[in-house]
């Protein structure tokens, strides 16, 4: 939310979809329509994604956010940057990507774990991102918090002590915020 309003500041328009509540999608099917010289760099598949992609394809930039389930992106961002990528990937070492209009791209992952675990991960999707969408930088925010209130939750839960979350959440989380609100100074120029 804080790239997208930094990105309102800074005088963009900004077009917000929610996967998680898009009709019905799917990753990539491997079709190989895309690739075909009539849709190339098009997905041709069409359903909930295709708004979606369609938009991005006539953006100026690109902010992401997801969160961080079971070590990786959630099962919807993967969904969107298969079929985001494969579209774009020509399997020609001369030319690799065919996407005729690079944009910048934010990619922002939040995790209950340490945001030092996925520095690996992230940097995958970086360059991915880069080499076929655009010039990507990429913000993990770690250590978050996952319930407002951990008291009304009776889980028993001994991996995490949820008063230094919560304390977290009101010191480290604001300023966090901030950093990805001046992020678009760099990416939406």
């Amino acid at each position: 939310m804080e790239a997208a309003k930094g990105a309102e500041a800074a005088g963009a328009e900004i077009v917000k979809f929610d996967l998680f509540k898009l009709e019905k999608y799917t990753g990539c099917i491997s079709c190989f329509g895309c690739k075909r010289e009539k849709f190339k760099g098009h997905c041709i598949c069409r359903d909930g994604l295709t708004p979606v992609l369609d938009a991005i394809r006539e953006a100026d930039g690109l902010i992401i956010g997801s969160p961080n389930y079971l070590s990786d992106m959630t099962a919807s961002f993967r969904a969107l940057y298969e079929r985001l990528i494969f579209q774009n990937l020509t399997y020609n070492v001369e030319t690799p990507c065919c996407n005729s209009h690079p944009i910048s791209v934010l990619l922002i992952m939040t995790s209950n774990a340490p945001d030092t675990m996925y520095t690996g991960l992230i940097e995958n999707y970086k360059n991915t991102l880069t080499r076929f969408v655009g010039p990507a930088e990429t913000f993990v925010s770690g250590n978050t918090l996952q319930f407002k209130d951990y008291s009304k939750n009776d889980w028993s839960w001994t991996l995490f002590n949820p008063e230094e979350k919560i304390h977290r959440h009101e010191t480290v989380f604001p300023e966090e915020c901030k950093k990805v609100f001046e992020l678009r100074k760099r990416i939406f120029k």
